[in-house]
């Protein structure tokens, strides 16, 4: 799966008895859509997936993906500490036509041997590509080359001189995935479409008359294949920039879910070479980078701002203070979509 672009990592909404609000979960995706993000982060670490129950998180997963347009790349945040647990969400998230899985180091692991055998456990038996989540930098060699091991979700290095040798050691790495013409991602979503796609009802058949000119069969879905590398996704909002330069090649912030637009204009000035217009879109998001903090709540209310259902965090999250929220407002008025 390619990584290329902004994944935008989607928040978790919920009504303010705590419950989940899945109406507005599927209208925020819906709406996240029409962006020009690549795809979404589903229950990713600003989604407050840990404090889901299993089921509430596969309504979550399945509510996320009907909402999704075809186009979009969708990964699941499917982290347990158990194996067994890890490998249930993700054959369900293959069943909803997810394209990876995000997964963490568990919280019980003790030693870098647990980890080594937890991921490639993992990798071996999940139906779906596998993204890491934040992996200690000497252990990257031991999973880039695994083929079902694609890349990697960044949220430790806020330093990029740090993401450096991340990135170089994994360099030799290489996979094959699926692209358009024009080289971007090919969801499982866009092929399961072109499968069942129904060829067009010729004239002939609705009035009996002959037509003397050929009705056209469906346009099939054209693809082609692409070598990347072990791909690493940076999720600072005040350093996407400096990432990418580094050898990133996607972009997640927290603070897309908030502002998709501002966050996509800076992968768009990188990806056309204009590294001063780039450097220009990072500037106006380095003061509302402190926006995920404190978080949940932080975030929620600036996607509130700009229109999209942010709410109130679950607890024992708290709600943010007046004058917190009026500090947001502030940083928020440059970035209204």
């Amino acid at each position: 799966m390619l990584l290329d672009g902004l994944h935008i990592p989607l928040t978790t909404p919920f009504h303010p008895d705590g419950r989940l609000n899945l109406p507005k979960l599927a209208a925020n995706v819906a709406r996240y859509s029409h962006s020009p993000a690549a795809g979404f982060i589903v229950l990713g670490p600003s989604g407050e997936p840990t404090l889901l129950s299993d089921e509430e998180a596969r309504e979550v997963l399945r509510i996320a993906a009907q909402a999704a347009a075809a186009e979009k790349v969708l990964i699941a945040g499917i982290s347990r500490d158990s194996v067994h647990a890890t490998l249930a969400l993700a054959k369900y998230a293959a069943e909803l036509d997810y394209d990876a899985v995000l997964v963490g180091v568990p919280s019980v692991v003790s030693s870098s041997a647990e980890v080594l055998t937890y991921f490639h456990t993992i990798a071996d038996s999940s139906p779906l590509p596998v993204i890491l989540l934040n992996i200690p930098t000497d252990l990257a060699p031991e999973f880039a080359n695994h083929p079902k091991i694609i890349g990697l979700l960044d949220t430790q290095h806020a330093d990029t001189t740090s993401l450096k040798p991340l990135i170089d050691r994994t360099a030799t790495a290489r996979h094959q995935v699926t692209v358009t013409p024009v080289f971007a991602a090919v969801t499982a979503r866009m092929l399961k479409a072109a499968a069942h796609a129904s060829p067009l009802v010729s004239a002939a058949s609705l009035t009996g008359i002959a037509s003397a000119v050929a009705d056209p069969p469906a346009p099939p879905l054209r693809t082609r294949t692409k070598t990347v590398g072990f791909q690493v996704i940076a999720a600072h909002t005040a350093t996407m920039h400096s990432a990418l330069l580094a050898g990133a090649v996607g972009i997640a912030p927290a603070f897309a879910a908030a502002a998709p637009q501002a966050s996509y204009e800076v992968f768009a000035a990188w990806k056309d070479g204009d590294q001063p217009l780039a450097a220009e879109k990072q500037a106006r998001l380095v003061d509302a980078a402190g926006i995920t903090e404190p978080a949940p709540a932080a975030l929620k209310y600036a996607c509130d701002l700009n229109g999209y259902f942010g709410g109130l965090p679950r607890l024992p999250h708290l709600p943010l203070t007046g004058e917190q929220r009026t500090a947001i407002e502030q940083l928020m008025k440059p970035l209204h979509n």
